[in-house]
This record gives structure tokens, C-alpha cells and sequence, in this order.
């Protein structure tokens, strides 16, 4: 029997469109955007803002709970790694951080739409299946 694995779209802007998905994403250059996420009921989430959050609640909570702390702290203290993640956002539907193909497959089309005004620089869709995703590393060094 093979396992039906849920999925994650993770979408990159260039740097001065993420600013904008940061702090305004209801203005009118991205009206386009907010209405194929509204149909969607869906959100995005700054992959950099999230990493900030989970080490922040690790080091509230205490990082030995926290197995990826060590590598999320580094990512968050490299500037190259930085302006990468600052323009890289999940898109969660539903309040749910992955969820059915269907899903994912309909938001992609839509999202699609947006590569040809530059708003979107890149569309990536991601499946919850381990062999297909990379692995965190073993060490922060790694």
C-alpha cells in the first residue's frame, strides 16, 4: 500500500517584492498575489521570520528539545543564508503548513500566473515523503 504524502509550495520574490510581502502584502502591487491567496485560503510565511521564531521558542523553552536549534541559529547568523531565506516564503492553506496534492496543485496553477509579471521569481512545491527532501545535518559544520 503506498502512503499519500501531503505537500508545501514555497515561493521566492526578488528581494524588493519580499520586502514588500513582509510588510505590506495588501498594497496594490500585489493585489494580484493577496487575490490567489484569498481563494485559496491561504497565508505566507517568511521562511527567514520562522526560522527566527523557532529559535526564539527553543531558547524560551530550552534547546535541548529542539533538534534542529543548532543549524536554524547558524542559518539565521549567515548573511548569505539570510538574504536567501528573507526571500523565501511558505504558503500555508488553511492554516495548515502542508496539505493535500489537490490542493497544492490548484494553488500552484494559480500562482503560476504570477511568474510572468516578475512577482514571483519561483514556485516550488514540496512533498512530505523523506527520501525526497534533504536531511537536516548531523552536524552545524556538515
Amino acid at each position: 500500500m503506498s502512503k499519500i504524502w501531503d505537500y508545501q509550495i514555497r515561493i521566492n520574490f526578488s528581494e524588493p517584492t519580499a520586502r514588500l510581502v513582509r510588510h505590506d502584502l495588501n498594497c496594490n502591487e500585489l493585489a494580484p498575489l493577496a487575490d490567489i491567496l484569498k481563494r485559496h485560503n491561504a497565508t505566507l510565511r517568511c521562511q527567514f521570520d520562522a526560522f527566527a521564531a523557532y529559535v526564539a521558542e527553543a531558547e524560551k523553552y530550552g534547546i535541548e528539545q529542539y533538534g534542529l536549534y543548532e543549524w536554524t541559529k547558524a542559518t539565521l547568523c549567515d548573511p548569505v543564508k539570510e538574504a536567501k531565506y528573507l526571500k523565501s516564503f511558505s504558503v500555508y492553506v488553511g492554516g495548515k503548513e502542508v496539505y493535500p496534492k489537490c490542493e497544492a496543485d490548484a494553488l500552484e496553477v494559480d500562482l503560476k500566473s504570477m511568474i510572468e509579471t516578475k512577482t514571483i521569481e519561483k514556485i516550488l512545491k514540496y512533498d512530505t515523503n523523506p527520501a525526497n527532501n534533504p536531511q537536516a545535518p548531523r552536524r552545524v559544520n556538515e
